[in-house]
């Protein structure tokens, strides 16, 4: 029997150097080393020997199970992951195929080149919650309780005196609490207004907020300083207006609108946001002397300064999150 045992051995490892492919492998597992595989079955006929050969028997037994499953592993190395060696199946001389990507959105474009523009003009970037208290968000703007502007319908409260933020304008109030003049700031971040959405309005959009504090600052400066930005962030040819207007945290107060000029050539002016000096009530509530300090803000749409530089027709592709759309920027 030892020799029969012997004789499996080298039968085996002749079929195994014959092994070619993955299937081929399997088959040769199962043959020899499975529960009922003939080097498997040689452990089982060692009992059946001779008292003398037992010994000797299951020595030989384990050697060739030993061999044989080490050869069996080489294999299977040897072959990789069942693929038999017929040579590399990807081509590495080839180029590689090149990964998509990704780029940031194009509001958040607008935003990173709005504080570089107003970064090279001297402003630092300060940011607000965009839950606030009506103390922030009305009252120390200026905002009594009678005014239209706090009307629940117009507002999202989440509270009886808690909201989502309707205006930047919260962030300078912060600003102001804890910061004394010489003030010089800017402060994007989203705001919330239960509008009808249409092709120019969003019940969530973005602001830039921009706020001066110093003695002797007028309008002239904010307008200069509108200019200035108007001419490097649309272009030198770019026409502008101040609209007179009203907001109970300014005095006097501005609307400005770009000149709009659609696919058709067609000229209209549209609003991109509001601006004015600051109303001495505002500084009275933060504790700042309106008597020696005097103060510009304005509040600009970054959905629409987006859409006036890149052509954008209708303020709703910004949130569609089309793919189409979003790779031309």
């Amino acid at each position: 029997m030892l020799e029969q045992f012997e004789q499996i051995a080298i039968t085996a490892m002749a079929e195994l150097e014959a092994v070619r492919t993955a299937e081929e492998l399997d088959a040769f597992r199962i043959k020899y080393l499975g529960r009922k595989g003939l080097v498997t079955n040689m452990l089982s006929q060692v009992g059946s020997l001779p008292a003398e050969q037992k010994k000797a028997g299951g020595q030989t037994a384990n050697r060739i199970k030993q061999q044989v499953t080490e050869a069996f592993e080489q294999k299977k190395q040897t072959l990789g992951t069942g693929v038999a060696k017929q040579g590399p199946m990807i081509d590495v001389t080839l180029p590689g195929a090149a990964i998509p990507r990704g780029r940031s959105h194009i509001i958040t474009q607008t935003i990173s080149e709005l504080l570089d523009i107003f970064g090279r003009m001297g402003f630092n970037i300060a940011y607000g919650p965009e839950v606030e208290d009506e103390w922030h968000n009305f009252i120390a703007l200026n905002i009594p309780p009678e005014h239209p502007a706090r009307d629940p319908m117009d507002n999202f409260y989440v509270s009886e005196s808690t909201l989502l933020r309707s205006q930047t304008s919260t962030i300078q109030i912060r600003v102001m609490e804890h910061q004394k003049p010489p003030i010089r700031v800017v402060a994007p971040g989203r705001v919330y207004r239960p509008d009808t959405v249409d092709a120019t309005h969003m019940f969530m959009f973005h602001q830039l907020e921009a706020l001066v504090v110093d003695e002797g600052v007028t309008m002239v400066d904010l307008k200069t300083t509108i200019n200035q930005f108007i001419h490097v962030f649309f272009g030198p040819d770019t026409k502008w207006r101040f609209r007179p207007s009203f907001f109970p945290f300014t005095e006097p107060s501005c609307e400005v609108d770009i000149l709009w000029v659609d696919k058709s050539g067609k000229e209209s002016w549209m609003e991109i946001g509001g601006c004015g000096m600051v109303d001495p009530n505002v500084f009275d509530a933060v504790g700042i002397d309106s008597e020696k300090y005097t103060g510009w803000a304005f509040g600009f749409g970054i959905e629409r300064l987006a859409m006036k530089k890149y052509g954008i027709t209708d303020i709703r592709l910004l949130f569609e999150n089309d793919l189409r759309f979003l790779r031309q920027f």
